[in-house]
């Protein structure tokens, strides 16, 4: 007779596949997760990946560690790239993933297991720059976490562009406009590679392992629009920190960031309002989700409980510093 111990455990959360316009002909796609059994309505945290990234590069582990510990969880593909629909295969308008963000946000308050008054957001890299916008701009969020975030697309060019190469890049910029308003493909580059000859948007080994990481097949291609990167130049969610407050934010900090900038991320820190708190790991950009996981899950975990997690009096928590 088998041990008790040899019994199938029964799973800790679920999972479901689902789907939400994101605008009139285009469908985003990503994942619900959820815990299992738990009594509804739970607290609820939206997330998203950075520049060019999937729901399988790295963000499971963070949905699947917010949902064990009380939360729904929304995962879901920025247009264009993963599962969600496609118009302009890789393709990364910042302003226009905020504004299907915004949909991902409603779609969350529309589910019935979820407390649409305590709604948390998570963003990295890119999209933690979507998050700090999100924050400063959108009142249905009780709390942000942002990760290793964009502060400033023009500082970032600064320091990763040299200089004598940027009246080339700006040429192919216009040159691109010009053939999409004759109606030509636009101009297309890696996101990754070492390859001198074809352009990439990085070129870091740490990167190239990130991003070229086994995946499932077909949920990734190794290729961006080259008007993402001119984007991408002008983004500036930096601006925004300061009008987060009174909603909590988090900052996840790594302290060898040389594509998001560890000093940035502070100097930015000091000029969000309370309450917020600041993380710092060990280690680069991509190091939240490999080596340092553990500390960058946690530190999100603990303070989307801080204040999405109603009181005792079946109140939600205060906003406090």
């Amino acid at each position: 007779m088998a041990s008790s111990d040899s019994a199938p455990h029964p799973p800790t959360i679920e999972q479901h596949d689902v789907a939400f316009d994101a605008e009139p002909g285009v469908v985003l796609r990503g994942w619900l997760l959820r815990p299992a059994g738990a009594a509804t309505p739970l607290p609820a945290i939206t997330m998203a990946h950075g520049y060019a990234g999937t729901a399988h590069h790295g963000l499971f582990p963070f949905a699947r560690a917010f949902a064990e510990t009380g939360f729904v969880v929304l995962l879901h593909d920025h247009r264009n790239f993963g599962s969600s629909d496609a118009p302009d295969p890789g393709d990364i308008d910042p302003w226009r993933q905020i504004a299907d963000w915004r949909s991902a946000i409603s779609f969350l308050e529309s589910r019935p297991e979820v407390d649409a008054a305590l709604i948390g957001l998570w963003g990295t890299s890119y999209a933690g720059g979507h998050a700090i916008f999100l924050g400063a701009t959108d009142r249905r969020l009780r709390a942000v976490v942002t990760q290793v975030p964009t502060i400033s697309g023009y500082e970032q060019g600064l320091r990763r562009v040299e200089p004598g190469a940027v009246p080339g890049l700006e040429t192919a910029f216009i040159e691109d406009d010009r053939r999409r308003f004759r109606g030509e493909p636009g101009h297309r580059i890696a996101v990754v590679g070492s390859d001198q000859e074809r352009p990439a948007a990085y070129r870091s080994q740490d990167a190239i392992d990130f991003y070229l990481q086994e995946l499932p097949e077909g949920v990734w291609r190794n290729e961006v629009t080259l008007r993402s990167g001119r984007a991408a130049r002008m983004y500036e969610p930096g601006a925004w920190i300061a009008r987060v407050s009174p909603t909590p934010l988090m900052l996840v900090v790594a302290m060898a960031d040389t594509i998001t900038l560890t000093d940035l991320a502070l100097v930015a820190y000091e000029r969000a309002l309370q309450p917020k708190k600041l993380v710092t790991v060990q280690g680069g950009d991509f190091d939240p989700y490999l080596s340092q996981f553990s500390v960058a899950s946690a530190a999100a975990v603990g303070w989307f409980h801080e204040y999405l997690v109603r009181s005792p009096g079946g109140q939600p928590c205060p906003i406090s510093a």
